[in-house]
C-alpha cells in the first residue's frame, strides 16, 4: 500500500477546522502536525480533531507547536496546508518551501500576481509541489459539467451568471475588513464566479467591474461583466453587505444550466433543455441531472486533498486541475479589477 500523506496545518482558524474535518474523510491522508501562533490553541486543534489523525495508521496523535517555524521543521510533514490570511501566504509559503515542503495554500494564492509569480518561482527553485486551495476546480460535479459543457453536450454556452455573498458584521480589525489583510468582497467572494466562469468558458477576453468601498477603502459589493471566447458574456456578483442566492446559471443555445444553491461545491447542476418557441410559449424537456464521476467527500475540501495527495504520489510539481497558470491569470484579473474599482493594498505598485 502507499505510505500515508502527511500533512502539517499552519493556523488554526475556522477554515482550517473544516479542511481538517475533511481530511479525516480522505484515505490516505494524515495529519501530523498542527502550528499556531500559540501552543494552546495549538493543542486544542489537535484535541478536536483526533480522527484525521488515525484515517490512514490508526496510530498516534498530530503534534502540536506553538509557532510555524516549529511547524515545518517537523520532519513527519510532507504537505503544509497554509490557512493564514491571503497577506501572509506568501510569507509562509517561502517558510514551508525552504524546509522541504509541500504546499496547499488557500485562496487567492497572494493578494498580487507578482507575488503569486514570486511563490511559483519558489515552488519551483526547491523542486516542490504547490497548488492554490482553489476546491470548486477539483469539485466532482464542477468538474463534470464543465466536461460535459466543453464536449457540446449543452449547446454552446451564450451567457454565464454567478455570485456569492453574505452579510460580514465584523470588526475593522477581521481579516474580511482590514485592507492591510487584503479584505473585501472581490478577493473572498468574488475569487469563485470569476473561476467558475473561467472553468466553464474559458480565460476572459475583457472584464469589467462597479463596486461600493467601504470607509477603509477595501470593496463591499462588486458587480463584473465579462466577455468570453466564442463571444459568451458573463455577470458576476460578490457581496458583504446582502445576502446572495449563492447560484449559478449558464444560457446557451440549447437550454439552461442551473445550479441552485452553492455553485462553488455543488451537490449537483440540472440542464434544462428548450425547443422552438418565444418566451412566452417555450417550455423546458426533461431535466438532465449532472453530477459527477467520483463521490464528493465531505462538503468537497475532501477531494482537493485527495488531488493533493495524487500528485505528491505522483511526483509531480503541481496539479491539472489547479494549473500554477491557471492560478496566475485569475490573480492577473482580480488585479485589473481592484485597479477599475480603486481598491488599493500595501505593496500595489504606485
Amino acid at each position: 500500500m502507499t505510505d500515508p500523506v502527511r500533512w502539517g496545518v499552519l493556523a488554526t482558524g475556522k477554515i482550517a477546522h473544516t479542511f481538517v474535518a475533511d481530511l479525516a474523510l480522505v484515505p490516505g491522508a494524515e495529519l501530523v502536525a498542527v502550528g499556531s501562533r500559540s501552543l494552546e490553541s495549538a493543542r486544542a486543534f489537535v484535541a478536536e480533531h483526533p480522527d484525521a489523525t488515525s484515517t490512514t495508521t490508526g496510530t498516534g496523535t498530530a503534534t502540536a507547536y506553538g509557532s510555524y517555524e516549529e511547524l515545518v521543521a517537523d520532519p513527519a510533514v510532507e504537505v503544509v496546508y497554509v490557512a493564514t490570511p491571503h497577506a501572509l501566504h506568501l510569507e509562509n509559503a517561502r517558510m514551508a518551501f525552504e524546509a522541504g515542503k509541500h504546499v496547499l495554500c488557500e485562496k487567492p494564492l497572494t493578494l498580487s500576481a507578482a507575488a503569486a509569480e514570486e511563490m511559483v518561482a519558489l515552488a519551483r527553485r526547491h523542486d516542490r509541489f504547490l497548488m492554490e486551495a482553489m476546491w470548486t476546480a477539483c469539485h466532482p460535479v464542477v468538474r463534470q459539467l464543465a466536461e460535459d459543457l466543453h464536449a457540446g453536450r449543452f449547446g454552446t454556452p451564450r451567457q454565464l451568471q454567478a455570485e456569492l455573498g453574505f452579510r460580514v458584521d465584523a470588526p475593522p480589525e477581521d481579516r474580511l475588513m482590514n485592507p492591510d489583510l487584503g479584505g473585501g468582497a472581490l478577493l473572498d467572494m468574488g475569487i469563485y464566479p470569476l473561476t467558475f466562469a473561467h472553468l466553464m468558458l474559458g480565460e476572459a477576453e475583457s472584464l469589467r467591474a462597479i463596486a461600493t468601498l467601504a470607509p477603509s477603502g477595501i470593496d463591499l459589493d462588486v458587480v463584473i461583466a465579462g466577455a468570453y471566447p466564442g463571444g459568451a458574456l458573463a455577470t458576476m456578483n460578490a457581496s458583504m453587505s446582502s445576502w446572495s442566492s449563492r447560484a449559478a446559471a449558464i444560457a446557451t443555445d440549447e437550454g439552461r444550466i442551473v445550479i441552485s444553491d452553492q455553485f462553488h461545491h455543488p451537490d449537483r447542476a440540472v440542464f434544462l433543455p428548450y425547443g422552438s418557441g418565444t418566451n412566452d410559449t417555450a417550455a423546458p424537456g426533461a431535466e438532465v441531472v449532472v453530477t459527477g464521476r467520483e463521490p464528493v467527500l465531505g462538503r468537497g475540501y475532501g477531494n482537493e486533498i485527495a488531488e493533493v495527495d495524487r500528485c505528491v504520489r505522483a511526483g509531480l510539481r503541481e496539479s491539472p486541475l489547479v494549473p500554477h497558470e491557471q492560478t496566475l491569470t485569475i490573480l492577473r484579473q482580480l488585479d485589473d479589477l481592484r485597479r477599475q474599482v480603486g481598491v488599493v493594498y500595501a505593496g500595489d505598485p504606485a
